[in-house]
């Protein structure tokens, strides 16, 4: 695709936002790569004067020295590509910020597929403003990589997903990706997987999604990164607008992100047993903060600090086979009801769990409605909050009383300066009893409320 260098530049700032222009000078071009005996991909001929498409000199580069087992090194520059193949024992490497891949539009830009090893180090890959013609799930979609690094690279713009894995192992960390249609790093059937201290922003739909096409253990671990900005552009009740979204995957590690400005969820569990979300520190979200829902066996949500959702916690559909968690140590702050009509009453709650899950020692300070919500109807069963701490709600705790419903202890939690009441019995959405924690809990064989301080 023959374009003069004005375009070039109008592409460049599409695909990577105001940067400081970069010379593009013969000295430059050959900048020696900080890895020792690596290839100089301009010894090949690829050219950061050149305006013009440099993939099929770029293919040949990274041919060559995955064939020698070679390091390949990119200068700084900005060079057009589209539909490159990424061999097994490939080793790619830039200079961060300065060499720019910029996509020249086409059916792909960076594909590997069936790979023992590969890293990708340094790199700058934008999507220039140019579409795809094929429904290729990302910008660098990497597919059955054994042994894959992909570090300090930054990853932006696109109508697909910025990074794409199927069937991975490996680590991708430190890299900056942004401005994504759909999501920016999307995993699916990990195969030993760990994402750590990325930084991934203003994507449309998602920041990192750890997905299988069944649900089985997966075992990926997100750890230390940095996720904001993120929409719900296509819409949905739940499977877009959030930081990490864990679908199907169990044994999952999500610990010690920080997540803010989602239109949902900062972490999402969608029947991904013994799921693990852990010191993460999470503000202003758009719905419920940390979600354990639907077919979960088994989920650790602790320590973790929620500043502003319409629900902090939610370890729920007990009726769908969710059940089987403990709850510990969360402080959860600032919780309202949605303002939007077709949600509202179903926010303002600091924790709401259904069953087999141990809630205590949280922090629970002005949640609008609930602070703690035990059970919905007769989804209830064997839920132990104790040692809590619950302060500025209408009511403290409520707790289910509806027909079939099951057992709960609520003991030594401390309620503070609650408008209706610091023990509520709830037939669904509707208080059904006065202040258990004064009186009248006896009368519920399945309900022990006992030793609860209310000030």
């Amino acid at each position: 695709m023959p374009i003069d260098r004005r375009s070039l530049v109008t592409l460049t700032a599409a695909g990577l936002g105001a940067q400081v222009a970069l010379s593009r000078t013969p000295a430059e071009a050959r900048i020696v790569s900080p890895h020792a005996g690596a290839l100089d991909a301009a010894h090949f001929g690829v050219d950061p004067s050149v305006t013009e498409d440099q993939s099929a000199v770029l293919q040949r580069a990274i041919d060559e020295a995955a064939l020698r087992g070679t390091p390949l090194f990119l200068p700084p520059g900005r060079y057009l590509v589209r539909d490159i193949k990424l061999p097994s024992g490939l080793y790619l490497s830039g200079v961060p910020g300065r060499s720019q891949l910029l996509f020249a539009g086409g059916d792909t830009m960076l594909i590997a597929r069936d790979a023992e090893r590969l890293t990708l180090a340094g790199l700058t890959v934008a999507a220039a403003g140019n579409r795809f013609t094929d429904p290729t799930p990302g910008l660098v979609y990497l597919r059955s990589v054994a042994a894959l690094s992909v570090e300090g690279c930054q990853i932006s713009g696109g109508t697909r997903s910025g990074l794409s894995l199927e069937y991975c192992a490996g680590r991708i960390s430190n890299c900056d990706i942004w401005g994504c249609h759909y999501t920016g790093i999307l995993s699916l059937d990990a195969a030993g997987l760990e994402i750590s201290g990325n930084t991934v922003r203003d994507c449309g739909n998602n920041g990192i999604q750890v997905w299988r096409s069944k649900q089985g253990e997966d075992g990926t671990i997100v750890t230390q990164n940095r996720i904001l900005g993120i929409a719900a552009r296509d819409g949905g009740s739940g499977q877009n607008g959030n930081g990490i979204v864990v679908f199907r995957a169990g044994s999952v590690i999500v610990a010690n992100n920080r997540i803010t400005d989602c239109a949902f969820s900062a972490v999402r569990c969608n029947a991904g047993s013994n799921c693990q979300i852990l010191g993460n520190s999470c503000a202003r979200l758009g719905e419920k903060a940390l979600y354990a829902e639907f077919g979960f066996q088994g989920a650790v949500i602790a320590n973790n600090i929620v500043d502003g959702a319409e629900v902090g916690v939610s370890i729920t559909n007990f009726d769908r086979g969710g059940r089987l968690a403990v709850c510990s140590g969360n402080i959860i702050r600032n919780i309202s009801d949605s303002t939007e009509p077709a949600r509202r009453g179903s926010g303002g709650i600091g924790i709401f769990a259904e069953a087999d899950t141990v809630v205590a020692s949280n922090v629970i300070e002005k949640a609008s409605r609930v602070g703690l919500w035990l059970g919905w109807g007769a989804a209830l069963r064997d839920v132990s909050a104790t040692g809590n701490v619950v302060r500025d709600s209408d009511i403290g705790i409520a707790v289910s009383v509806a027909p079939g419903a099951g057992g709960a202890v609520i003991a030594d939690n401390l309620i503070s300066r609650t408008r209706s009441g610091a023990i509520i019995g709830m037939e669904w959405a509707k208080a059904a009893t006065g202040d258990l924690a004064q009186d009248g809990a006896a009368r519920f064989p399945k309900l022990r409320v006992e030793r609860n301080y209310v000030s």
